[in-house]
């Protein structure tokens, strides 16, 4: 399972969604499903954005976890 962690970097920060779509130019809906952690799929240039305006890699802000069935399927 992919974490996304733009709520956590956008809390730190103090920034709300509309802060994060005028700094960046990205859409709404791109914004808030990557909030919410419910994308299915991120474009390279929606990484790129976000990571330059928060100045932070991409491990920052996206993180890989171990789904039980993977776990299982690994062993």
């Amino acid at each position: 399972m992919i974490r996304i962690h733009l709520s956590r970097l956008m809390g730190e920060n103090k920034e709300k969604i509309v802060d994060l779509l005028r700094a960046t130019g990205l859409s709404r809906n791109t914004v808030t499903s990557l909030y919410r952690e419910t994308s299915t799929r991120i474009d390279l240039d929606t990484l790129n954005a976000i990571c330059r305006h928060y100045g932070c890699g991409v491990g920052e802000l996206l993180e890989y976890t171990a789904d039980d069935e993977s776990a299982v399927a690994l062993k």
